[in-house]
């Protein structure tokens, strides 16, 4: 039998009506929906030091991969892009060697021009006196009016130019040299 709806709202006995029970219903699911919302929004809101915790014990075991291996502990995610890249062939190794000896070895893309080579040892140095706690300001105008790099025998002076054009290629050498003055 079908009811109207004037006989839905009315009931015998002064209970609910079916329409009053379904509203009802509904009211208790909204509300019971909101407080499971509410206590997972609870649960994963973590203070920013633990999220950074979680963060790091991440990536430390992403280290351990034989791929991401020669990464340092304190890894950055350009870090760990520019090794993937390589294993990848989108990037080379570029060996800059300092006129004390030390090798840093300079990741930039295939088709890196001389000033992104530039750009990638200013990175380099920059994180690796983070990590020793060294000199914090750098002034890279005075670096590289003072210094030049040079590769075998020729100066790597246009900035625009790309790396492949002075034939450099992966697992060369690039020297990190001073310029000399003019009188």
């Amino acid at each position: 039998m079908f009811m109207t709806e004037e006989q839905s709202e009315e009931t015998p006995g002064g209970g609910l009506s079916v329409k009053e029970e379904d509203v009802e219903k509904e009211n208790v699911t909204e509300i019971a929906a909101l407080d499971e919302e509410e206590e997972e929004e609870d649960e994963e809101t973590l203070p920013h030091p633990e999220i950074l915790d979680i963060f790091e014990e991440g990536l430390a075991q992403l280290v351990q991969d034989p791929l991401l291996c020669d990464l340092p502990i304190q890894v950055t995610l350009e870090e760990v892009n520019s090794q993937i890249a390589l294993e990848y062939g989108q990037a080379m190794t570029v060996r800059v060697v300092k006129a004390d000896g030390e090798i840093m070895p300079i990741v930039v893309v295939q088709n890196a021009t001389v000033l992104d080579l530039k750009k990638a040892i200013r990175r380099f140095m920059e994180l690796k006196q983070q990590r020793e706690g060294g000199v914090k300001q750098v002034s890279w105008r005075y670096v590289w009016r003072t210094f030049l790099l040079i590769f075998q025998g020729e100066k790597l002076d246009d900035d625009k130019m790309r790396l492949k054009d002075y034939g450099i290629r992966n697992r060369d050498e690039v020297t990190f040299m001073k310029r000399l003055r003019k009188k």
